[in-house]
């Protein structure tokens, strides 16, 4: 499989979208940058990168740190990097690496011709190890992993030494040249930095810097049989690409010495600043991505671009825009503490950024047929329809009615409880844009289950005409049962029923929410739906955002729900 040819977009538009946000707040990071431009600690420049492994697809964690990376080099005007840390070829493929590029793109943001790859540095990384050997900071240890661990010590107790740890220097060159060779087995020898092993930080005690790996890699084939470790080859490579601020999340602040010490020791001329924020946690979702492969794997969901699933591929596919996870990520800020976000606050914003853009549809999703029994048979006319009373430059569009149409079940009731405002006996409701119509009768299968139901209509209530006085309680959506579309519409809720789904000692599996979606088939959608293109966001009015999936075609359209129309958090903040 070829590599993602990343498509040029255009970086002024890019850049002018982008603008049109508030102005971004202030935060630690910033204060640090403003702090280095004040003293010209990098020549007034600003330099950034996004840096994932390409071992599973990206999810909304990720988009944090991609708006925080690319939204600071737009900022300052400075440049952001997107690289690959491909240093673990047993878990990574190119459709990562495709899935990945794509993504950034899709999110708003270019990283121009700065595409690269850990492994564009494998030769150079080598050479900076046999440097250290060379300067007696490293040697090979013929520890194994389990041996490793026991002499590394404990929080409370020191590491011990290695029995190797005195190696020659000639003796440690030429095993690591063997190790590089393939002369080992896997497992058998790595190559340590030599720190100190009774360091109160368990990452300065000898870490691994090397390990025998004999996997192909996706871009290196069989050239290598030794990988980096992340930690070595990491600040190496941000210091070749000239990064002046490392911007990485929380658990990354213990290894932010060893960071340094590599940096000082192989006496870098330029020397980046790690900075560590705090990572996104959201309610009712799991961010792990061993997790996140094993419902895929598991098949619990439908691939890594399942709707359900938190990767930014699920949520374009569920219906999220790029502006509403861009305005999501500006609200919740940066943090140096971790914390849980709520993720009905990712919800308000979706529902915030379609509000204003998307267009307003009728779609009957449990149909029931209504026939207004006065009116003529085959007569037809259309009715104005607005497309979105938050932006009238969208303007309208014509909806067809007729005798027959589709309302919802849930629209009539032949018992209703107290306060129910839609059609029952002795109770009137409009149909929205149309007419009033009046309960007559309903007519019921074997069973004793209602089918159809029987109506009359106002031909004095039509809705915006002059002679439209007379109000009712009750407005209910419907469809012409002549000129509408069938669709499968599929109704996605959380993926998991409760806020924390993976807490100390419990299967996160056990939290699954069973209810997470309900496939509809023959609904009834306007006919003004029948050529969406994929992707093409609407609201169902009173039902919620829906978007049409990636995988439907003329003869087969599949709507999924974005999300309900309900918005728990308005409802938190105005509680407030």
């Amino acid at each position: 499989m070829e590599e993602l040819n990343p498509k040029k977009l255009d970086k002024n538009k890019m850049d002018a979208d982008l603008s049109d946000s508030k102005k971004p707040a202030i935060n630690f990071i910033r204060e640090i940058i403003d702090k280095d431009l004040v003293t010209n600690k990098y020549n007034q420049k600003v330099h950034t990168r996004f840096p994932p492994e390409p071992n599973g697809y990206l999810h909304i964690g990720h988009a944090k740190s991609i708006c925080l990376n690319f939204g600071i080099a737009i900022d300052y005007n400075g440049q952001c990097n997107l690289r690959f840390d491909d240093t673990n070829p047993s878990k990574e493929e190119i459709e990562y690496v495709n899935s990945i590029q794509e993504d950034v793109h899709w999110l708003g943001f270019d990283w121009e011709d700065r595409l690269f790859y850990a492994s564009d540095y494998f030769e150079r990384l080598y050479n900076c190890a046999v440097q250290l050997i060379k300067d007696g900071k490293a040697f090979v240890c013929d520890l194994t992993a389990d041996q490793l661990r026991e002499y590394r010590g404990t929080l409370t107790e020191a590491g011990k030494n290695s029995p190797y740890r005195n190696r020659s220097i000639e003796e440690n060159l030429t095993r690591f040249e063997k190790m590089k060779n393939g002369d080992f087995p896997d497992g058998t020898h790595t190559l340590r930095a030599k720190i100190d092993m009774a360091s109160p930080n368990l990452n300065m005690r000898d870490p691994v810097i090397y390990r025998i790996l004999k996997v192909p890699h996706h871009r290196t084939g069989d050239t290598w049989y030794i990988y980096p470790m992340y930690d070595f080859a990491h600040g190496i490579s941000d210091a070749y690409e000239g990064i002046t601020h490392s911007i990485c999340t929380l658990e990354f602040e213990d290894h932010r010495p060893l960071y340094d010490w590599f940096l000082n020791e192989l006496n870098f001329k330029h020397h980046p600043q790690q900075i560590e924020f705090a990572r996104l946690n959201l309610t009712y979702t799991v961010m792990s991505k061993r997790k996140l492969l094993q419902l895929v794997e598991e098949k619990i969901v439908d691939g890594w671009d399942d709707p359900r699933m938190p990767t930014i591929s699920g949520l374009r596919r569920r219906g999220y825009s790029p502006e509403s996870i861009r305005n999501f990520c500006d609200r919740i800020g940066v943090a140096k503490r971790e914390n849980v976000i709520d993720v009905a606050l990712l919800e308000h914003s979706i529902r915030e950024d379609l509000n204003k853009k998307a267009q307003r549809v009728m779609g009957v999703l449990r149909p029931m047929k209504v026939v207004i029994i006065n009116y003529p048979e085959h007569q037809t006319e259309e009715l104005e329809a607005v497309n979105n009373p938050e932006d009238p430059s969208m303007g309208s569009r014509k909806v067809i009615f007729s005798r027959e149409l589709y309302i919802e079940k849930d629209d009539f009731k032949e018992d209703p409880p107290k306060k129910y405002f839609r059609l029952s006996p002795g109770n009137e409701v409009r149909l929205r844009y149309g007419y009033i119509i009046k309960y007559v009768d309903a007519i019921k299968d074997a069973s004793g289950e209602i089918i159809e139901v029987h109506c009359t209509y106002d031909p004095e209530t039509k809705s915006g005409s002059a002679q439209s006085q007379r109000k009712v309680k009750g407005t209910i959506h419907w469809v012409s049962a002549n000129n509408n579309i069938s669709s499968e519409v599929r109704l996605y809720d959380r993926l998991f029923n409760t806020e924390i789904p993976e807490g100390k000692g419990k299967d996160f599996r056990e939290n699954l929410n069973p209810k997470s979606l309900e496939i509809l088939s023959d609904c009834k959608l306007e006919m003004f739906l029948k050529d969406t293109k994929p992707g093409e966001t609407f609201q169902f009015e009173r039902q919620g955002y829906f978007c049409l999936d990636k995988h439907s075609s003329n003869k087969n359209l599949v709507f999924n729900r974005t999300v309900a129309l309900r918005d728990s958090w308005t409802k938190i903040e105005n509680q407030k």
